[in-house]
């Protein structure tokens, strides 16, 4: 039984969520979201709560049963409160800015490395070594940070690379002669 996909999700006041057949639509402060329920799971708006429930009791119906209300809330805190990453860099000549709109990052390759955020992210550069990634949907900008971290993770020797904010890289010893 899913723990999470039994609680109903709170709609708050200024956000207004819509059904249509499977998809659900959210309008809030910041922008719209919409996401298809799978076809195993049955979506109910009752006043100011949104309940998922599964039609079938396989596996299936139960792993998209709590997957299902967690994407609902995200629409939610999505459009009233957006989501936001930070990316620490660390390393010497590890920096990033901004040109433009493109994000230019030096990360100890002989070249510059150019990303441009795709549309409905903002990325901000408060510092040489931070980078703020904020939108309304969460997903997206979860994945925009992966692809940043992916230009290079974090190395277990010295701990360079690009990280998120708070991670914790365990380092390994080196070689001994």
């Amino acid at each position: 039984m899913s723990r999470i996909g039994k609680k109903p999700v709170t709609i708050p006041s200024g956000v207004t969520l819509t059904q249509n057949g499977q998809t659900i639509t959210a309008k809030g402060p910041l922008g719209e979201l919409s996401f298809t329920l799978p076809n195993v799971i049955e979506g109910k708006i009752e006043g100011d709560k949104f309940s998922v429930t599964p039609l079938a009791s396989d596996k299936t119906a139960r792993s998209m049963w709590g997957m299902s209300r967690t994407m609902v809330s995200n629409l939610i805190d999505g459009v009233t409160k957006g989501s936001q990453k930070n990316l620490e860099l660390r390393g010497v000549g590890y920096r990033a800015a901004l040109k433009g709109s493109e994000l230019v990052l030096q990360l100890g390759y002989s070249h510059e490395i150019n990303y441009t955020a795709p549309e409905g992210i903002k990325i901000v550069v408060p510092k040489p070594t931070i980078i703020q990634i904020s939108g309304i949907d969460k997903q997206a900008v979860g994945q925009v940070a992966a692809i940043i971290r992916s230009y290079r993770k974090p190395e277990p020797y010295k701990g360079k690379g690009v990280r998120y904010e708070g991670e914790f890289v365990r380092s390994k010893e080196g070689k001994k002669k």
